[in-house]
This record gives C-alpha cells, structure tokens and sequence, in this order.
C-alpha cells in the first residue's frame, strides 16, 4: 500500500476489514521508512516541506517544517475474542477506521480540512466512540505552519459534527490532549501512522 504519510494506516484499514469479513484469522500491518538516497530530501527541501534546522515543533508558533525519520513498525492484528481466547497479551482494540481521499486542495502540502473532518467522523461513528470520551489524540502534526492548524480545523469541525451526531453538549468535554510523536522521532512518512499508534499503545 503507497499512499505517502497515510501508507501504514490504510494498510491497517484494510487488514481491520479482513479480519471483519473474515478473509483472515490473523493479519500483519505497518510500515517501513528508510532514506536511502538524497533525491527525497532534496524534492521536499526545494517545496518548502522541510524544516532548515532539522526540529519538528509540531503546534508551536515557531513551527517551521518537518524533520524526515527513518524507522519501521509492525502491528499483530486479529479478532479480539480470538487474542482473548489465545491468551494474548493484548496492547490496544481498534474499534473503527476509515479512509478518504483528500480532495481538492490548494497543493500537496495543503490539506483539505473538510475531507479530514469527514474521515474522523467516519471513523468515530464506525468504532461507537462520542467525543466526550476521547482523552487523547495522536495527530498527524507535522510540524508545518500551514498543515497544523488545518488539522485542528479538522477536528473541531468533526468534534462539532460528533457532538450532534451522540446528541451530546459539545461544552461537556471542553479539553481532549492533542500530540505528535514527530516532535520525538522526526516525520517516518509510508511509517508515520504506525509509529504514531505504537506511541498511543505505549
């Protein structure tokens, strides 16, 4: 699965819903990064993409760009009463997921707020989940100027959106955290995702 910073989660979707048809009993899902040549680094630098002192300062005034990570993560998927009965140790349950296309934007760097918005409440209505009950949410948070607030944009909308959907007061949950493990270990791209849901289990 290629589809750039998203490649380690929609390859996550798509074992979800093969355990769910029942494709599989077990499924493997994630991603790897490695920088193997200067090429990439050199197309993002020139797109403005890449922060010039190497720090990802995701939500921060300061943001500038990211920094490129190289890593690799790997999920062990399978059906939750099959881990049980299994005796598992068991790290997470992914309730729902989603997936979307970005839509018209302005350029690569300039997500389309609405088509984020869409995707989280996709995913939320999917897995059951009410806004009152997240804590918690890993972003993408790359640490752009532009990208960032676009992505709060996103959520609040889809907060907005849930709110009504779980008839819920959106004023009962008035915080949720909000995190990036960007500013940690650098942008993994086609590894983003899953090193961002490792850090969530973690």
């Amino acid at each position: 699965v290629d589809t750039a910073c998203s490649s380690s989660l929609v390859a996550m979707h798509h074992a979800v819903k093969a355990l769910r048809d029942g494709e599989c009993e077990v499924a493997l899902a994630g991603g790897v990064n490695l920088i193997c040549s200067p090429w990439n680094t050199l197309s993002f630098q020139k797109a403005g993409m890449l922060s010039p002192d190497a720090v990802c300062r995701t939500f921060d005034a300061e943001a500038n760009g990211y920094a490129r990570g190289e890593g690799a993560g790997l999920l062990l998927l399978k059906p939750l009463d099959a881990a049980q009965a299994d005796g598992d140790t068991i790290w997470g349950v992914i309730r729902g997921t989603a997936v979307n296309h970005g839509g018209a934007a302005s350029s690569l760097t300039a997500p389309n707020p609405r088509a984020q918005s869409d995707l989280i409440f996709r995913a939320c209505t999917d897995a059951g989940v009410a806004p009152s009950t997240l804590d918690y949410i890993e972003a993408h948070g790359t640490g752009t100027a532009l990208g960032d607030p676009i992505e709060v944009e996103a959520l609040q909308d889809a907060f907005r959106r849930l709110a009504a959907h779980f008839r819920e007061d959106p004023a009962r949950k008035p915080w949720c955290g909000l995190g990036s493990v960007k500013t940690n270990i650098g942008h993994l791209e086609g590894a983003a995702g899953v090193a961002g849901l490792i850090k969530v289990l973690l």
